[in-house]
C-alpha cells in the first residue's frame, strides 16, 4: 500500500555521495538506488526478491497475416515456458529471479500445464479490423488479471515485477495503440515484429491505419482529446491490458515496475494515460515514479513509445539497458533486474566516508 514519503530526492542524492566514492562515479547505478530509495522509502533499499511475469495470449488481426510466424506459436511458446525452457527462464534463473506465466488469451488447451496460471478471458482478443479487440468486460477481466498478479508478487515479497509478454501478433496491436494514443504516423510505429519482409510490412502498416481509423470515433472525445482506457480496448490485445492492469496495482503495492520492450512500454504509457484520464488521477505520481525501463530495443515504435512514457510527469524513461534486444517474453527485464538489484545493495550495504574513517576532503571523493 501507498505510505507517507518520507525519503525524498534529496535524501537519498546525499546518502549516495556520501559513499566511498568520487561523487557520480557509479554513473546510472546511483541514479537507481536513488529511485529504489525513493520508492521503498528507505535508504537501505532491496530488491531481494524478484519475479518476472508473462502474460500470453493471441490476437484476432493475426488472421490478417501481420506476422512472419503463425498464431499456433504462441501456444507452443507456452509451453516452451511450462518446460523451463525459453530464454526467459534461462535468465530468470541466471538472475536469481521466478518467472510467472500466465495464460490470458491463448487460442488453444492448456489445461494439462500445471505450471502455467490460468486465467484466460477468452481465446484470444477479436479482430480490431472488424470490432473493438476487446469488449468492454473481456478488458475489465484482462485488467483484473494484471491487477491480481501484482497483488500476488506484494503477497510474496517481491521487490521488482518484470512485466513481459507473448502473443503472435501483439506488435501489430501495440504500434496501434501506440498511434492512438500519440498520434504518431503508422510508418512510425509499425516495424517488422517477428521479421516480417517489405511487401508484409506494407501490408502490415495498412491494416493497423484501417484499424485505427475504424475505431478513432470511439477512443476520440468531442473536443479532441484522446480516451486512453478506449485506445486500449479497441485496439490493444488481453496481455497488454493484463500488463498495464499490473503496472497499476504493483505501483501501489510500491512495487518497482520493470517493462521490457516494445509491448509492455506500450501497455505501460496506456497505464499511465488512463490513470491520467481517471479519477484515480492522483496515483499517477507514484505510477511514474515507479516504472522503470529495462531497455531500448530495436523494434520500430519502441524508442518513440519510451519518449512518449518521458513525457509524462515524473517518468524516468532512461532504459537500464541497451542491447538491440527484440524477444519480448519478459527477457530485457530480467537482464536489468540484477543491475538494479546491484544498486540496492550499493545503497545498503556500502560503507561511507564517515564508516570507514576515510575523509570526505580526501582525492578520493573529488
Amino acid at each position: 500500500m501507498i505510505q507517507s514519503d518520507v525519503v525524498t530526492v534529496e535524501a537519498a542524492q546525499a546518502a549516495i555521495d556520501a559513499k566511498t566514492k568520487p561523487v557520480g562515479a557509479l554513473g546510472g547505478i546511483e541514479t537507481l538506488a536513488i529511485r529504489l530509495a525513493v520508492l521503498q522509502n528507505t535508504l537501505t533499499p532491496s530488491i531481494e526478491h524478484a519475479r518476472v511475469c508473462v502474460f500470453g495470449a493471441d490476437h484476432g488481426i493475426a488472421l490478417e497475416g501481420v506476422s512472419a510466424y503463425p498464431r499456433s506459436v504462441t501456444a507452443e511458446m507456452m509451453r516452451t515456458f511450462a518446460r523451463g525452457r525459453a530464454a526467459i527462464n534461462v535468465l530468470a534463473r541466471s538472475g536469481g529471479m521466478s518467472v510467472e506465466v500466465i495464460d490470458v488469451g491463448v487460442d488453444a488447451d492448456l489445461s494439462e500445464l500445471a505450471e502455467l496460471r490460468h486465467a484466460r478471458v477468452r481465446r484470444g482478443s477479436r479482430n480490431m479490423l472488424n470490432e473493438p479487440a476487446m469488449a468492454e468486460e473481456e478488458f475489465r477481466a484482462a485488467l483484473e488479471v494484471g491487477r491480481a498478479a501484482a497483488k500476488r508478487a506484494a503477497h510474496d515479497g517481491i521487490h521488482a515485477l518484470g512485466l513481459g509478454e507473448m502473443g503472435i501478433g501483439n506488435t501489430a496491436s501495440a504500434a496501434a495503440v501506440l498511434s492512438g494514443l500519440t498520434g504518431l504516423s503508422v510508418e512510425q510505429t509499425v516495424g517488422r515484429g517477428t521479421g516480417v519482409d517489405d511487401a508484409g510490412l506494407a501490408r502490415k502498416q495498412s491494416i493497423v491505419e484501417r484499424a485505427i481509423v475504424r475505431h478513432r470515433p470511439a477512443f476520440m472525445k468531442g473536443d479532441n482529446r484522446i480516451q486512453a482506457r478506449e485506445v486500449l480496448r479497441c485496439l490493444g490485445g488481453l496481455e497488454l491490458a493484463a500488463i498495464a492492469g499490473a503496472a497499476m496495482e504493483a505501483a501501489h503495492q510500491r512495487i518497482a515496475i520493470v517493462a521490457d520492450g516494445f509491448i509492455s512500454t506500450v501497455a505501460v504509457l496506456a497505464a499511465l494515460r488512463i490513470t491520467a484520464d481517471s479519477a484515480e488521477e492522483q496515483e499517477l505520481p507514484q505510477l511514474a515514479r515507479s516504472i522503470f525501463f529495462a531497455h531500448s530495443g530495436s523494434e520500430l515504435g519502441h524508442g518513440a513509445s519510451l519518449a512518449a512514457c518521458a513525457a509524462v510527469d515524473g517518468v524516468d524513461a532512461r532504459p537500464i539497458l541497451a542491447l538491440a534486444l527484440r524477444l519480448g517474453e519478459g527477457s530485457g527485464a530480467a537482464l536489468a533486474i540484477p543491475l538494479m538489484r546491484a544498486a540496492a545493495d550499493v545503497m545498503r550495504e556500502m560503507a561511507t566516508f564517515a564508516d570507514a574513517g576515510v575523509s570526505s576532503a580526501s582525492p578520493l571523493a573529488e
